[in-house]
């Protein structure tokens, strides 16, 4: 597996990341067993990066991930693990220092762990982005100062908030942005903020190449928030590729995996079988490359909705 270098924090990440939120059984019941061959089967694949969070499951991801990590013996400083703040199941959204301040012990608590490599404040645009300025990333820099965290950074779904964000805090201030359904086949907006977040010294992760189920065979869950018109033509492609005997969720991944300045593709797993294809399919692309005849028939059937997305957050002022 590629190792890729995460902005400045001089961490080098595997191009597929393991996103643990499955873990918490947020897309159906994981059996102990099946969780921990998953992520013994990720380390012997060559994935070392583990994303959880505690709003992934209220809580349960957090522990069945330290739980498997345990149960891997594997060494410490093998593993880069990313966990969250400031989104919970139960209380909503609590950016304030003080929550922020208790929840890094929590989650290392949970984790087994005695410091978590990058701790992100999670989903920020439902809060006042001056909030996150100026009470949240001074309390997650002190958390990084005492060693409970080696890295910080922030999450959310419109790529307006970092521009926002990193322009107001001094510089060197946030480490690492995690981005997700903007870098795919359906919408690669997040292309155009590259340079700007290199310039700031960021590390840039990426999540969700199938767009949160948009760009699978089964489709999204009911719940999914894009627009009828994304859907619609999502499916199109998927029961496209399926005509050709090929995979709409493997090109997905293939095609996040193919830019270098992204240095890790979030992928959610709940299975070996799971944690096999996306390795199977990245390890595919750095050898025989990306199937270009299906991706452009892809790329003409969503041109249509290229770059569609939806609304997430609060309105800001």
């Amino acid at each position: 597996m590629e190792l890729r270098e995460l902005g400045g924090t001089g961490l080098r990440v595997s191009a597929v990341g393991f996103g643990a939120s499955p873990l918490g059984n947020v897309f159906g019941d994981v059996p102990r067993d099946t969780a921990r061959a998953a992520v013994r089967r990720a380390l012997d694949l060559g994935i070392n990066f583990f994303d959880t969070s505690p709003y992934y499951g209220g809580t349960v991801s957090e522990s069945v991930l330290g739980d498997c990590l345990r149960h891997a013996a594997v060494p410490r400083d093998r593993v880069v693990v990313a966990t969250k703040c400031g989104r919970y199941k139960d209380e909503g959204f609590d950016f304030s220092a003080a929550r922020v301040t208790r929840s890094i012990d929590e989650s290392l608590a949970r984790l087994g762990l005695d410091y978590v490599d990058i701790l992100h404040a999670h989903d920020i645009e439902f809060t006042k982005l001056d909030q996150i300025v100026n009470e949240t990333i001074p309390a997650m820099k002190k958390i990084k100062e005492s060693g409970k965290a080696r890295f910080i950074g922030i999450t959310g779904l419109p790529l307006s908030i970092y521009p926002y964000v990193l322009d107001r805090v001094p510089p060197g201030s946030v480490d690492v942005i995690l981005s997700y359904c903007h870098f795919g086949i359906n919408d690669t907006s997040l292309v155009d903020l590259l340079p700007y977040l290199k310039s700031k010294g960021v590390g840039v992760i990426t999540a969700s190449p199938l767009a949160m189920g948009l760009l699978t065979d089964n489709g999204p869950p009911e719940w999914h928030p894009a627009p009828e018109q994304l859907k619609s033509a999502c499916r199109a492609a998927a029961e496209h590729c399926s005509k050709k005997g090929k995979s709409i969720t493997k090109l997905a991944m293939q095609y996040s995996l193919m830019s270098n300045e992204i240095s890790t593709v979030l992928v959610g797993m709940n299975s070996s079988k799971q944690v096999e294809e996306n390795v199977a399919a990245a390890l595919e692309l750095s050898t025989s490359g990306i199937d270009e005849e299906l991706l452009h028939e892809v790329e003409a059937i969503l041109e249509p909705v290229k770059n569609l997305t939806w609304p997430s957050g609060i309105q800001q002022a």
